[in-house]
């Protein structure tokens, strides 16, 4: 059979077992232990706010040649920074240094990069508490701070 117990009073030991190997499985360990909490800079929230700090330019990965226009933003909740990626035709046009954004997950695969933004894991969905989209449409003008 294998090295498993196998005997009529086995459910004790197969327990054990069973409690012993789970630690083998990183999704196990990663949520038991709260990890993706403790690293996220989000703090395991879906959206944060934070004002920006300057306006950056990333190179997308190959094969694409792109720049693609980011913004470094730091968190309000724990003073982390992050990069955000700014999303739509212009959007840079509309953020300037020192609003406030909020800002949520792009949605990659376990949490990481989404596309050929390397290491860009957080999208502006708000700038001064009016929708981006709603800004680069042109349905609401920008609020003066």
């Amino acid at each position: 059979m294998g090295n498993k117990p196998s005997g009529i009073n086995a459910g004790k030991k197969l327990k054990k077992r069973r409690h012993t190997f789970r630690w083998n499985s990183k999704k196990y360990t990663r949520r038991t232990l709260n990890l993706k909490k403790k690293s996220d800079p989000l703090g395991g929230s879906s959206q944060a706010k934070g004002i920006v700090l300057e306006k950056v330019q990333l190179e997308a990965k190959q094969p694409n040649s792109a720049m693609r226009k980011c913004v470094r933003v730091q968190l309000i909740k724990n003073g982390k920074q992050v990069t955000a990626f700014l999303p739509g035709d212009g959007a840079t046009k509309l953020v300037d240094e020192h609003d406030e954004v909020m800002i949520e997950c792009i949605g990659g695969k376990m949490g990481r990069a989404k596309g050929d933004i390397g290491g860009v894991r957080w999208c502006v969905k708000k700038v001064n508490d009016q929708s981006l989209d709603a800004l680069l449409h042109g349905k609401v003008e920008k609020a003066r701070k």
